[in-house]
């Protein structure tokens, strides 16, 4: 039986987007999938130009603007299909994109989630900074992926050509279970934005399957659509967003001394930028510490937790991936991921 899928596009006044790339994967789905946009209360044209242009694509159309995590969780309540894509606006698929993903989760029921291999749209050569071929984190919570270490983003010559388990896959290209999204209660919707996705794929290892990514199907980021590079708000949502994650997903032997770590290497990085005339990404930081505790104190108990906190995770680096870049000057995922390892 040909599997259900549903690529859902979340859109918040992304028209040029929407013209620009959604040609493409209209004319690149399989049997089986249907396209939808879902739009977080845009306030351009994006939905009469859907109706005008494009009657046969389904648009959920919501009230107020929930962010890219509460604006999923509140289209996928109305979508119930067997795999739901969840693909950003600014994306461009190729020809087969979805046959390779589809091909090698039906091959194995552990893979909840997969994604392809993310390429650069204004360099098409290289990886992109969101995703690459694949998510890891290491032991402090850093995430970095094969391809993109921090801001150094390799060529993609086909190092990473192996389909194979990694820690997270990207939210611009993300492929799931539809049934696994609803048990795993979906996206974390405090968070907004950012991190809600390697947060879902730690809380989907915990529940005991795996994540893949799947670099025969290749497609195209622009990447910063939503909240540039630098932006204050996007710094301050990685930040707290990751010390949250941490503390719901790792046992407490562990956060308790990891989230004080983090704080410190957090710091120093505020301050430096700081030295540096960067007082925006000082001020984030400080303000992401600030909401860290608030949701401490009046948010936790809202929070999705594992059931689980000790259960093998795949991508997960057991060294210091700052250390790596910033001490020891390795600036690729080779160089750094010398011994796989792939259970904390």
């Amino acid at each position: 039986m040909t599997p259900s899928i549903a690529i859902v596009i979340l859109n918040f006044n992304g028209r040029k987007y929407l013209e620009q790339f959604l040609p493409f994967v209209t004319a690149n789905c399989c049997p089986g999938a249907h396209v939808i946009v879902a739009d977080n209360a845009s306030t351009d044209d994006s939905i009469d130009f859907l109706k005008q242009s494009y009657p046969a694509v389904r648009i959920i159309a919501m009230d107020k603007n929930r962010g890219f995590a509460g604006g999923y969780n509140q289209a996928l309540k109305q979508v119930d299909t067997d795999y739901y894509v969840l693909l950003n606006s600014d994306v461009e698929v190729t020809k087969n994109w979805l046959e390779p993903v589809i091909h090698l989760m039906e091959s194995d029921p552990t893979i909840g989630a997969c994604q392809p291999k993310i390429r650069m749209y204004a360099d098409r050569p290289s990886f992109e900074y969101a995703g690459a071929a694949g998510g890891w984190l290491d032991y402090l919570g850093y995430p970095f992926a094969k391809g993109r270490v921090f801001d150094v983003c390799e060529t993609d010559t086909g190092q990473y050509d192996t389909p194979e388990p990694i820690f997270w896959a990207s939210g611009a290209a993300m492929f799931i279970r539809g049934k696994l999204y609803h048990e795993l209660k979906g996206l974390e919707d405090f968070f907004f934005a950012h991190q809600e996705e390697i947060d879902l794929c730690w809380r989907l290892q915990l529940a005991g399957y795996k994540v893949y990514s799947c670099p025969q199907s290749i497609v195209y980021h622009v990447g910063g659509g939503t909240l540039p590079k630098g932006n204050e708000r996007k710094v301050f949502l990685n930040f707290r967003n990751n010390l949250i994650m941490m503390a719901k997903c790792l046992p407490p032997e562990q956060y308790l001394w990891k989230l004080p770590f983090r704080f410190l290497l957090d710091s120093i990085s505020a301050w430096k930028s700081l030295f540096a005339g960067e007082a925006v990404y000082f001020w984030a930081i400080l303000e992401a510490h600030l909401a860290f505790f608030k949701w401490l104190v009046v948010n936790r108990k809202k929070s999705i937790f594992p059931a689980n906190k000790r259960a093998p995770l795949h991508g997960w680096y057991t060294g210091s991936v700052v250390w790596q870049y910033f001490v020891k000057g390795k600036k690729t995922f080779a160089q750094i991921v010398t011994k796989r390892r792939f259970s904390r």
